[in-house]
């Protein structure tokens, strides 16, 4: 995605430490609920780093399927009723849920906007060569092309929309997390308190990734 390897290798171990830290607060969690909220988020993270090297082309419909799942699945508990906790009850837990949703349904869209370019590409290459092999057929080898460009004509904007707005998402979690850290020091309970911090802290890891690979687009 990117021509620059160590801004690859980079993202690429952000994405991968961030799956890690999902993959054991899932392990640790108690609740069914919990463990898969964050078995999702894992799942979105292995997804973003292949596609950083352009990986998982042949199955690039099931992620957009897996990931368009679980978006839904975040939003049904932004909106379930309090009486569920097993779901988000809280108010916190619903915002969380909701931006959950909105990062899934953008992680779709990131996959179907890469299928597009990649389709286009091998469109324009079969194109051309058809071109070369008969100068009859020009206009015939050039709609195929011509179609797929302006299906993709909107993404740039897309893309652009997409990246301010985690942009925006990762400065609001740096916010929560300076100001946890600020006000570490009223009486709270420990473990909840760390888990907090690092929630907020990998969540704005996530959403400046997400920026960055959406401005790449």
């Amino acid at each position: 995605m990117f021509d620059l390897p160590a801004l690859t290798w980079t993202l690429t171990a952000v994405l991968l430490l961030s799956g890690c830290y999902y993959v054991v607060q899932a392990i640790r969690s108690r609740q069914i609920t919990s463990r898969v909220n964050n078995g999702l988020s894992a799942l979105m993270n292995v997804v973003m780093a292949s596609m950083m090297w352009h990986l998982g082309a042949t199955t690039m419909l099931a992620q957009i399927a897996v990931l368009t799942v679980a978006a839904l699945w975040f939003l049904l508990q932004a909106v379930a009723r309090p009486e569920l906790k097993i779901l988000c009850a809280s108010s916190h837990g619903r915002l969380k849920c909701a931006y959950h949703t909105f990062a899934m349904a953008s992680a779709a869209v990131m996959v179907a906007l890469m299928m597009g370019h990649l389709t286009t590409a091998g469109s324009s290459g079969l194109a051309a060569g058809t071109m070369s092999m008969s100068g009859g057929h020009h206009s015939m080898a050039a709609t195929p092309q011509s179609a797929g460009t302006a299906a993709l004509d909107h993404s740039p904007d897309l893309a652009t929309v997409l990246a301010l707005t985690f942009g925006a998402a990762a400065i609001v979690f740096l916010v929560l997390l300076v100001r946890w850290q600020v006000t570490k020091s009223a009486p709270r309970i420990a473990a909840p308190h760390n888990s907090v911090r690092a929630d907020h802290g990998f969540e704005a890891v996530g959403a400046a990734v997400m920026a960055i690979m959406f401005a790449a687009m």
